[in-house]
């Protein structure tokens, strides 16, 4: 039976739930780990730089993203450049734009020349990822993530703009392609199969992927029969 630790692509760990983020740390197929303000505001978490700090006591083998969060790209320099101070193992998450649709590329160049590395986010279109292909520095490692799991919210298929993306990386030696945001187990083998090095993954859908990847699917219906059957005896349901 397949499981987690059998794939090739590396799994990133997506959340900002310190016990979580502990937790899968520690775990051999977690290869890196992410946040993003959204999911800290979500947790909870007040002090950014304090619940970054504290994470990276532990944190300190495996690379994890931290992402900026202003518009003005002079302000977005200076936070990256304190962002990345925190530890080697940090990346910094610059997204293609700002909120008003202003391009950054023009800080991931300034940044990357920096030694700064980078993820770069928010990325949906191939256009986009032209243009971080030709801004990054290709001696520094990289992250490029697509959300290919909004993509396919949309109603279209992912899969082939992934390849695609691929492909427009091949001069960027050290630049990683990045599936994010899954929605279901089967995005992490789609991830795997369209070429991409990495796949973000929230940690309820690693929860589930760590007991369901590969499992026998007869198996599985007796388990959904037996939910059935549990839970109308746990209501006393009578006919």
């Amino acid at each position: 039976m397949k499981s987690l630790n059998d794939l090739k692509i590396q799994i990133y760990a997506d959340g900002a739930d310190k016990a979580g983020i502990l937790d899968l740390y520690a775990k051999p197929y977690i290869k890196g780990l992410t946040t993003n303000p959204t999911l800290m505001n979500k947790a909870g978490i007040k002090d950014y730089e304090a619940f970054a700090r504290d994470i990276l006591q532990t944190v300190t083998a495996k690379p994890i993203s931290l992402e900026v969060f202003t518009d003005d790209l002079t302000d977005m320099k200076r936070q990256a450049l304190k962002i990345a101070s925190w530890g080697t193992n940090v990346y910094v998450k610059i997204p293609i734009t700002n909120s008003v649709g202003t391009s950054c590329t023009p800080l991931i160049h300034e940044l990357s020349r920096q030694q700064v590395k980078l993820n770069v986010t928010a990325i949906l279109t191939l256009a986009q990822v032209r243009e971080v292909a030709s801004a990054l520095n290709a001696e520094v490692p990289s992250v490029v993530s697509i959300f290919a799991g909004r993509i396919a919210d949309t109603g279209t298929d992912p899969v082939p703009l992934m390849r695609a993306a691929r492909a427009l990386l091949e001069n960027q030696p050290k630049a990683e392609l990045l599936w994010a945001s899954v929605r279901e187990v089967l995005n992490i083998m789609q991830a795997e199969e369209s070429g991409c090095h990495i796949v973000t993954v929230q940690h309820d859908i690693l929860a589930k992927a760590a007991k369901l990847l590969g499992m026998d699917l007869t198996a599985l219906s007796l388990d959904t029969v037996k939910m059935f059957a549990n839970d109308a005896a746990a209501a006393g349901y009578k006919l």
